[in-house]
């Protein structure tokens, strides 16, 4: 299930920066799409994520910790693409997404079950 999870999620970050590079070029309808097939990824990651959460004998504090702040990353996905089409600014989400990810990822592969093989 970890596999899936971690694919599920790098599939996302590429259909993420997909959409942002579809915007900028000014291909409404691919953005559109990509965007909609980016919010069934994510909760393809919220379902992975859940599975993994619960397959676990023993749930840390951490565990949960790493589960809101892969809710919040999903968030920050959602509000830079949202303020990107509004044309605001994105500057301080962008900051506080890279963080959170950087975040996320290492919990994720620090924690016991993180990158297991």
């Amino acid at each position: 299930m970890t596999h899936a999870h971690i694919t599920t999620w790098l599939i996302a970050l590429i259909l993420f920066f997909v959409a942002i590079s579809l915007h900028k070029a000014g291909k409404q309808r691919g953005f559109k799409i990509v965007q909609m097939i980016l919010r069934l990824f994510y909760l393809l990651i919220i379902v992975t994520g859940v599975m993994l959460l619960f397959s676990m004998a023993a749930i840390s504090t951490m565990h949960w910790i790493k589960a809101i702040l892969g809710i919040v990353v999903i968030g920050l996905f959602e509000m830079i693409l949202g303020s990107t089409t509004k044309g605001k600014s994105t500057g301080a989400v962008w900051v506080i997404f890279v963080i959170a990810f950087v975040a996320v990822v290492y919990l994720g592969l620090s924690l016991p079950l993180g990158f297991y093989i």
